[in-house]
């Protein structure tokens, strides 16, 4: 399958799914439903695999899947952005690029937000866009396929 057939996935970590009610003055009042239909208006065409999980293990499980069959990651992966090392050993093998994506900036918040295993692996690095930022990052994503290495 040509990477234009294969599916970009949007993986999305815990909490995600609180969007629009969880602490609104930091992540605003869009809700992961909004953002999942702004993520496949981007993606236009292209296969797009929208996921979002509580769970470490299921997030390791999509990424395999990507592996196996994903043109790129877009990945926001919330907390285990800077605890996860089973999802930075997954994200390791994926071949295609990786956008690691964050809703605020990450690096004007409290130290324990600053550093992000998964930005050790990124191919680009976005944050504090809001979720307006999650079209932005599908559409970038979308344009490093094909090009050669991360």
């Amino acid at each position: 399958m040509s990477d234009s057939m294969k599916p970009l996935f949007v993986i999305n970590g815990p909490n995600l799914n609180r969007l629009g009610k969880r602490e609104p003055e930091i992540y605003g009042t869009t809700t992961l439903a909004d953002i999942e239909a702004m993520c496949r208006e981007a993606a236009g065409e292209r296969p797009l695999r929208f996921h979002q999980s509580n769970a470490e293990h299921q997030i390791v499980d999509w990424i395999h899947e990507a592996i196996d069959g994903g043109a790129g990651i877009l990945i926001n992966p919330a907390g285990l952005s800077f605890s996860s090392i089973p999802v930075l050993d997954a994200l390791k093998m994926f071949p295609g690029p990786i956008v690691e994506f964050h809703i605020s900036n990450i690096h004007r918040r409290e130290e324990i937000y600053r550093r992000s295993l998964v930005s050790t692996v990124a191919t680009a690095v976005l944050a504090g866009l809001g979720a307006p930022g999650y079209p932005i990052a599908v559409r970038a994503l979308a344009g490093m396929i094909g090009e050669s290495g991360r």
